[in-house]
C-alpha cells in the first residue's frame, strides 16, 4: 500500500461512521420460536399400543434415568423410534414388530403378565439374549437380533435427544455433539 492510499483510507474512515444506517439494520426484530414438541405431545403412528408400551419398558430397562441424566422415557426415545421404524425398510419394520410381539408373548408365557408390568428381575429373564457377548456378526436368532438392534437404537436416540443435551450442559460437560439433537416428530 502506498502512503497516499493509506492517508486517503484514514481520512475516509470518519466519514463512513457519520453515514446513518438504514433503520432495518439497526434493530432486528426478535421472533419467539418454538418446536412442535414444546406445544404438544407427539403421537405414535406405527406401533400398536401393546408394542409401544413394550418398547417404552424396554427403554426403561436398557437406558434408565440416572443422577442428573435422563433415561429413554424422559428423552422419549420410543416415540422417536416409532417414527424412525415407520420410515425404515420393510425388513427392519418386520424385525421390530415381530420382536416386540415376541417380547410380549415371552412375558405372558413365562410370568402370565404383560412385559411392561414385569419386575426388573423377571424382565431380565426375558431379555436373556442381551447377556451374550457382543460380536461383529449379528445373532442368528431373530429375537436376539431385535434385542440387540433395539438396545443400540434406544441408547443412540436417548443420547441424541434434546433432554440429554440439556442435562449435559447443566452438568457443565461440554463436548462434541452438544447442540446436535433431534426433536420428536409428530
Amino acid at each position: 500500500m502506498k502512503r497516499r492510499q493509506a492517508i486517503q483510507a484514514l481520512l475516509g474512515a470518519p466519514a463512513l461512521a457519520a453515514i446513518p444506517l438504514p433503520a432495518i439494520a439497526q434493530e432486528m426484530p426478535k421472533l419467539a420460536t418454538s418446536t412442535a414438541d414444546a406445544v404438544g405431545e407427539p403421537s405414535t403412528h406405527y406401533f400398536s399400543n401393546p408394542q409401544m408400551t413394550a418398547l417404552r419398558r424396554l427403554g426403561d430397562l436398557v437406558v434408565p434415568a440416572g443422577a442428573g441424566r435422563p433415561g429413554a422415557r424422559d428423552a422419549r426415545a420410543a416415540e422417536f423410534l416409532d417414527f424412525l421404524i415407520s420410515q425404515s425398510p420393510a425388513d427392519r419394520q418386520s424385525l421390530y414388530r415381530n420382536g416386540l410381539d415376541q417380547l410380549q408373548s415371552e412375558a405372558r408365557s413365562r410370568f402370565n403378565a404383560a412385559f411392561e408390568s414385569l419386575t426388573p428381575q423377571q424382565a431380565d429373564g426375558v431379555l436373556g439374549p442381551l447377556h451374550t457377548a457382543w460380536t461383529y456378526a449379528a445373532p442368528a436368532d431373530p429375537f436376539a437380533r431385535f434385542l440387540r438392534e433395539a438396545k443400540e437404537d434406544l441408547i443412540a436416540a436417548t443420547m441424541s435427544s434434546h433432554e440429554w443435551s440439556d442435562a449435559q450442559a447443566a452438568a457443565g460437560r461440554r463436548g462434541t455433539g452438544i447442540g446436535t439433537y433431534w426433536y420428536p416428530v409428530e
